[in-house]
C-alpha cells in the first residue's frame, strides 16, 4: 500500500464500499476513481465524466459520505475532479444537491387556520414561503437555440428583462418534448436571478385542478385558495390544455387571469396545440391565451439537433466522437427529449459495459429507442414534394424568375435539402438551378428569418416537411 495519504484514506474507503455493494457496481463505479490529494479534510479524486459523478452522487453518496467522515471525521469533504474538465469545488459530505430558488416571504391574510391550499406553502404566524418549483437545469444556459424556437426564446429574454410587458401572456405550444416546459421555466429561473424580489410558480395544469377540487369543499378553504394565487408575480401554468371539459376549475383559473393580468403580474403558458385549436375550454378564457403572444416550438433541424448534442457533451464532461454525435441527430428527428435520452442512454452503456463510445455502439443504441428509421430522403423527393405543394411545376421552380412566390418556394427547397440530406452546399445549389454554394446559405438563412416573422410560411415549411418524413 502507497503511503500517499491520500491513497490510504482512498484505499480504506473502498475496503468498506466493497464490502456494502455488488461487485459489479464496485467494478462499473468505483474502480476508474482515481485518488489525487488530501488537504484540510477535503479528499480530491479523479472521476471520467460528469454523468459518472451525478450517478456517484444519486447511488453511493450516503455510503461514500460515511466512509470518508470515518477516515477523516465529521469535517470531511469530497472535491471532484473531472478528466475533461476543471476541478469543482469541494462539498460537505453528503453532498447538498443543486442550486435552490427561493421566493421571500409575503404576507398573507388568513381567512381560517386550516393548512393553505398549496403543498408549496410552509405557514408562518404572518407570512408565508412560496417555493417556485423551479428546477436549476432548466435554465436558458441550457436551452439550445435554433430556428424552430427562436421567436420564442427571444420572447422569454424579453419577459425576463421586463415581466408584465407586451408579452403578457406569452403562450408556448408545441409537440411532445420539443422543450416548452425548460422554456417556461428558463423564464422564472431567470427573472428571478435578476429581480429575486419577484414571487415566481410553476406549477402544471394537472396539479392545478387537484388543488382547486381540495379547495372547493371546505369553508372558506377556496378563498385561500384564490389569494395564494393572487399574490403571485410571474405565474407559470405548464400544460393548459388539461383544463379543458372542466368548468370549474376554468373559471377560477379565469379569475386568477384577470386579477393578476390587471395588476401588471406577467402569465406564461404551455399546451401541446395552438389557442385556436384547444377544444372545451371557455371562449373568455380561449380570447385571454391569445391577448399577448402566441409562440410555436416546433421540431429541430439538424444543425440545432447537433448543437443540443454538443451541448449535452459540454455539460456532462465527456468527448464523443464527431461521427457519433452526427449519426444520432440524423437518426433521432423526433424532438429534444428522444435525443437527450438516447445520449443518456449511451453513455450509459459505455460506462456500464467498459466500452468505448463509437459508432457501432450508438447504432445499437438508436436502434433499441428509435421506432422508426425514416427513409432516406433526396434532393429529387423535396423538389417534388415542394412543387406539388404549391402547384407548380419543377422547371418554373429550377427556371432563373424572380417572382416572389417562386423563389420562395426555390429557398424552401434549398432550405429542406440542407436539414434533410447530407449534401454539400454546392451539391444542393448545383440541383437547384445551378447555384453556388453561397445562394444555399443565403436562401436557408432567409427561410429561417421568415419562419421566425410569418406563422403562415412557417406552416409552409412544417406541412412540407411533415409529407416528407411520413412519404
Amino acid at each position: 500500500m502507497s503511503s500517499s495519504p491520500h491513497k490510504i484514506v482512498w484505499n480504506n474507503c473502498l475496503n468498506i464500499i466493497k464490502d456494502n455493494i455488488q461487485l459489479s457496481s464496485f467494478n462499473t463505479w468505483f474502480e476508474p476513481i482515481v485518488p489525487l490529494k488530501l488537504k484540510n479534510n477535503v479528499l480530491t479524486i479523479e472521476v471520467p465524466s460528469h454523468f459518472f459523478r451525478e450517478y456517484i452522487e444519486e447511488h453511493f453518496i450516503d455510503l461514500l459520505g460515511h466512509c470518508l467522515r470515518k477516515e477523516l471525521g465529521s469535517n470531511a469533504q469530497l472535491e471532484y475532479c473531472v478528466k475533461v474538465d476543471s476541478c469543482s469545488k469541494g462539498v460537505p459530505m453528503p453532498h447538498q444537491g443543486q442550486v435552490q430558488f427561493q421566493n421571500k416571504s409575503i404576507p398573507f391574510p388568513r381567512i381560517n387556520t386550516d393548512e393553505l391550499a398549496s403543498p408549496y406553502v410552509i405557514p408562518g404566524i404572518r407570512q408565508v414561503k412560496i417555493d417556485p418549483q423551479l428546477n436549476a437545469a432548466y435554465s436558458f444556459e441550457n436551452f439550445v437555440e435554433g430556428p424552430c424556437n427562436r421567436l420564442a426564446r427571444t420572447a422569454g429574454m424579453s419577459i425576463a428583462d421586463k415581466p408584465g410587458g407586451p408579452f403578457n401572456p406569452l403562450f408556448i405550444y408545441g409537440g411532445s418534448g420539443l422543450g416548452k416546459t425548460h422554456l417556461a421555466q428558463a423564464i422564472g429561473i431567470e427573472i428571478k436571478k435578476r429581480m429575486p424580489e419577484k414571487v415566481v410558480l410553476y406549477v402544471s395544469a394537472n396539479l392545478f385542478q387537484i388543488q382547486f377540487m381540495d379547495a372547493v369543499n371546505i369553508k372558506n378553504k377556496l378563498t385561500d385558495f384564490m389569494h395564494f394565487y393572487q399574490m403571485i408575480d410571474v405565474l407559470i401554468i405548464d400544460d393548459v390544455q388539461e383544463f379543458a371539459g372542466k368548468p370549474g376549475t376554468q373559471n377560477a383559473y379565469f379569475n386568477i387571469f384577470n386579477h393578476l393580468h390587471q395588476s401588471g403580474k406577467q402569465l406564461i403558458l404551455t399546451s401541446d396545440k395552438a389557442p385556436v385549436d384547444l377544444k372545451d375550454l371557455d371562449d373568455r378564457l380561449l380570447s385571454r391565451f391569445k391577448w399577448g403572444l402566441s409562440a410555436e416550438l416546433l421540431s429541430p433541424d439538424y444543425t440545432t439537433r447537433l448543437a443540443i448534442l454538443e451541448k449535452k457533451c459540454y455539460n456532462e464532461g465527456v468527448e464523443v466522437p464527431r461521427e457519433v454525435l452526427e449519426f444520432i441527430a440524423e437518426q433521432v428527428t423526433t424532438n429534444v427529449r428522444e435525443i437527450e435520452g438516447t445520449f443518456c442512454s449511451l453513455l450509459a452503456q459505455s460506462t456500464f459495459n467498459k466500452q468505448p463510445v463509437t459508432l457501432h455502439l450508438a447504432q445499437g443504441i438508436t436502434e433499441r429507442l428509435v421506432s422508426t428509421v425514416p427513409k432516406e430522403i433526396s434532393v429529387q423527393d423535396i423538389q417534388k414534394t415542394v412543387c406539388n405543394y404549391f402547384g407548380i411545376s419543377k422547371e418554373i421552380m429550377l427556371s432563373k424568375t424572380r417572382k416572389r412566390e417562386i423563389c420562395q418556394a426555390r429557398q424552401i427547397a434549398m432550405y429542406l435539402s440542407r436539414n434533410l440530406t447530407k449534401n454539400s452546399l454546392s451539391t444542393i445549389g448545383s440541383m437547384i438551378g445551378g447555384k453556388d454554394h453561397a445562394t444555399v446559405l443565403h436562401s436557408y438563412n432567409t427561410v429561417c428569418n421568415l419562419m421566425d416573422t410569418d406563422r403562415t410560411f412557417r406552416q409552409y415549411v412544417t406541412d412540407i416537411e411533415k409529407q416528407l418524413k411520413n412519404g
